[in-house]
């Protein structure tokens, strides 16, 4: 007598790819903050909007490094769901936001 094989219950995404995991369990939803939230829209600007708009004294009251954790978080929230336009663009902000902290800009990995 064969067994049948319990199948996976999954969960559409906004790409159309399945997840696994239930939205509850999720490493996102459980990330709680007292910051402020940038404004509806930010990080589908340009990169120098969105510096500008993250580094608001009403946005991130603790300064750039405050606003710098908040485009990670964003950009590790879209993983793979984020076109590589919008990478780049998330990319050059954290460039602006580590030039007004008094940082050197990441090195970007050299073409072959």
């Amino acid at each position: 007598m064969a067994t049948k094989k319990s199948a996976k219950k999954t969960y559409p995404t906004k790409s159309g790819k399945k997840s696994t995991t239930p939205p509850s369990e999720r490493w996102s939803a459980k990330v709680t903050t007292d910051s402020t939230k940038p404004g509806p829209g930010l990080f589908k600007k340009s990169a120098k909007a969105i510096a500008a708009g993250l580094s608001k004294k009403s946005v991130s009251p603790k300064g750039p490094g405050q606003a710098m954790q908040m485009l990670s978080f964003y950009e590790n929230r879209g993983g793979k769901n984020l076109s590589p336009e919008r990478k780049k663009a998330l990319e050059n902000a954290k460039d602006i936001l580590r030039e007004k902290e008094g940082k050197k800009p990441a090195r970007k990995p050299a073409s072959r």
